[in-house]
């Protein structure tokens, strides 16, 4: 079977190095060239994080941002010199961690970068983080259970076995990097603090506002079964009550490149066409044979087929991009 990430090597052939807001870059230039030099300066891993950042510095930070593009994939993306001219400059990196973005790792641990955010941290899942205090009305008692789930390193890009890195799909996670990246920031940007902290209540009301439509899933849909070609966005559809029937292995083997064992395949086609699967979600990132036949299994046997992408839209904020793909899990549900 070709890799999963055949579609996007030729984008890999020349990354292109993109600076988000107000700052541009000519051919030629590095990254630096379109700032000040006193320019305080964030760079992310991907637009995800780059976004909330410009969301809550604003004018008074230049944010870079290194893999945005829909034909780019965090997992496989390599690195350019001006990659790390970037992050050599950076005051504060955003990197989602867990295995996703390595390249990002390697470029912070190299530039020694003072300030770093590592997203996976600020998850319940992941098996080092203690906790931070619940957001108000949202309910996360489960929380506990999951955190016994990140055990071990796995070969391939080193992700945390039992682990889904996909964690900007759990917006409880997301709430609590906007509340740690404006505080890095307030501190940081005294000077910006006000409008940092009018822009983090914002983004915060907007984040409730989705885990509060999970929540209706969940009242309503608890229960149904979502079958994922992929994790990408197995935060959501945990977080709205679903429960995952996945054919074991199927997405082990679809996320490393690796072709589906014959017997695999055969029981996830099974599983899609048995009617005991509520939803299919896929990746619109990447693409297979396996991926494709379970697809269209779905679609013919009546299943609503969920596309989410692991970068953000063009033109969308977090919140935006979200809502979309929470009333994209509830119109397939409902229907």
């Amino acid at each position: 079977m070709p890799s999963r990430r055949v579609l996007l090597a030729s984008a890999l052939v020349v990354p292109v190095l993109v600076v988000s807001g107000c700052a541009t870059t000519e051919e030629g230039d590095s990254p630096g060239d379109a700032a000040a030099d006193d320019a305080f300066r964030i760079v992310a891993s991907t637009s995800v994080y780059g976004s909330l950042a410009e969301q809550l510095a604003g004018d008074a930070a230049e944010v870079v941002t290194i893999v945005d593009s829909a034909t780019q994939d965090p997992h496989a993306y390599e690195a350019t010199a001006r990659d790390q001219l970037a992050v050599d400059g950076a005051d504060l990196a955003i990197l989602n961690g867990g295995g996703y973005d390595p390249f990002m790792e390697d470029l912070v641990e190299a530039a020694g970068t003072a300030h770093v955010l590592t997203v996976v941290e600020l998850s319940h899942d992941d098996a080092g983080n203690e906790g931070h205090e619940e957001s108000e009305g949202h309910d996360h008692s489960d929380d506990e259970s999951s955190d016994e789930a990140a055990e071990t390193g796995d070969e391939g890009h080193d992700h945390i076995e039992g682990f889904n890195e996909h964690v900007w799909y759990d917006p409880h996670t997301i709430a609590h990097l906007v509340a740690d990246l404006a505080g890095e920031l307030e501190e940081l940007l005294p000077d910006a603090a006000p409008v940092i902290a009018a822009a983090e209540e914002s983004l915060r009301a907007e984040i409730d506002g989705l885990e509060a439509d999970l929540d209706a899933i969940a009242a309503d849909r608890s229960g149904s079964h979502v079958f994922f070609t992929e994790p990408v966005g197995g935060s959501l559809a945990e977080a709205a009550g679903l429960e995952d029937v996945t054919t074991e292995g199927f997405v082990e083997a679809v996320e490393e490149g690796r072709d589906v064992a014959p017997a695999t395949l055969l029981s996830a086609l099974d599983a899609v066409e048995s009617g005991d699967v509520d939803v299919l979600v896929t990746n619109t990132q990447t693409s297979g044979a396996e991926t494709a036949r379970v697809v269209d299994a779905a679609k013919a046997a009546g299943v609503p087929v969920v596309e989410y992408a692991e970068t953000l839209p063009e033109g969308e904020t977090y919140a935006t991009w979200m809502a979309a793909n929470v009333a994209a899990l509830q119109d397939a549900l409902s229907g």
